[in-house]
């Protein structure tokens, strides 16, 4: 049975300072990525057809499958983030992934002459091993959880003076983090160049540490001020960091269990928030959810299979939580009362990130054509 359960963003915090996620930091990270071989925006889809057939006014996706031929967003933060450390000597950079972050950390050591080791949880999938390795990097899979595998890529940065280079941040690591999360709002700046006159009444942004949804919820906090569209954060029901600190409200961030983490959403399997990240989202965002995947599925087979006049839109397990969550709530009955609290209604423009494409695709075809989830 599908399951969806939504939480307010009690909002505090709200001496959080966003200047850095505003146009100006957008537009210098962009500089940057222009410097970048393969640099193009990535389209921002209108799901006409779609819209009509689930009952708003219009559905606008992202789709970051097309995002430096990595078929992932995730290259937009881990470059900025080294572009901005690297001098004479070169570095090693070290990070923790679920795939998407070390396949664009070491695409990105790669471009800018640096070295690059990569750690991955138990259960990533041989693929998204191999695109990592593809790129030069020393990858391997660890028999921890994700948030364990963080904890051993940061010992082995301290005891090989090696660079780490992961979104989520703690007491004496901020700077790294805030500058991958700066890295994102290039996807911000493409969104609003793209949309002219056309607002969103609504934003659905996926979460695993919450560094991606925060940038941008402090860029489009930034865009469009008191004006800005209700932002709603998604996660797996089994990895909901987010959503239990939002829940909690008690000023505290609250972990997940790594051992209990099983979701096909891979991208999302996180169980310790990033504050960085959660400052902004407690200051500026409205709402938390956390879906089954089956919800996932879906999206990924709504995308996938377009109606007439719509785009078919490639999303893996991560990338279309959003869109699945969004279909569920507008034709299913039974998510009457989630969608009033939401707002969400035959007046909406809902604006969507597909953050990743096919990045397992064994698992994509299995989902999409053979219906195992």
């Amino acid at each position: 049975m599908s399951t969806m359960e939504i939480t307010p963003i009690r909002r505090g915090g709200g001496d959080c300072d966003i200047t850095g996620f505003g146009m100006d930091a957008a537009r210098a990270a962009r500089d940057f990525h222009r410097t970048l071989p393969g640099y193009a925006p990535t389209p921002l889809r209108r799901l006409e057809a779609l819209a009509a057939e689930i009952g708003v006014r219009d559905i606008l996706v992202k789709d970051e499958s097309f995002r430096f031929g990595l078929n992932a967003f995730k290259a937009l933060g881990g470059s900025y983030a080294i572009g901005g450390l690297i001098g004479d000597a070169p570095r090693t950079f070290v990070t923790a992934t679920d795939g998407n972050h070390g396949r664009g950390v070491a695409w990105a050591a790669r471009v800018l002459g640096q070295r690059a080791v990569v750690y991955m949880p138990r259960g990533s999938a041989k693929e998204r091993l191999e695109n990592i390795r593809a790129q030069g990097a020393e990858a391997s899979i660890l028999d921890v959880p994700y948030d364990d595998a963080v904890r051993y890529a940061r010992r082995q940065a301290e005891e090989n003076g090696w660079t780490l280079v992961q979104d989520t941040s703690w007491p004496g690591y901020t700077d790294i983090p805030r500058r991958i999360m700066q890295g994102y709002t290039t996807m911000g700046l493409e969104i609003v160049e793209a949309l002219g006159d056309l607002r969103p009444t609504h934003i659905l942004l996926q979460a695993g540490v919450g560094a991606m949804a925060g940038a941008l919820t402090g860029f489009f906090a930034n865009v469009y001020g008191a004006a800005r569209p209700k932002v709603i954060v998604v996660e797996p029901l089994t990895a909901d960091c987010v959503y239990r600190t939002a829940f909690a409200a008690d000023g505290q961030l609250h972990c997940c269990d790594g051992d209990s983490m099983r979701t096909i959403m891979a991208g999302l399997c996180c169980g310790e928030p990033c504050s960085v990240a959660w400052d902004i989202l407690r200051a500026h965002a409205d709402f938390a959810m956390r879906i089954s995947d089956d919800i996932a599925a879906t999206g990924m087979r709504v995308l996938g299979n377009p109606l007439p006049g719509d785009a078919r839109i490639v999303s893996g397990e991560s990338g279309a939580s959003t869109a699945g969550a969004l279909f569920h709530l507008m034709t299913d009955p039974s998510r009457e009362a989630i969608r009033r609290a939401l707002g969400l209604d035959g007046d909406s423009v809902p604006l969507l990130i597909s953050t990743e494409g096919d990045t397992d695709r064994g698992n994509y075809r299995d989902i999409v054509w053979r219906a195992t989830v």
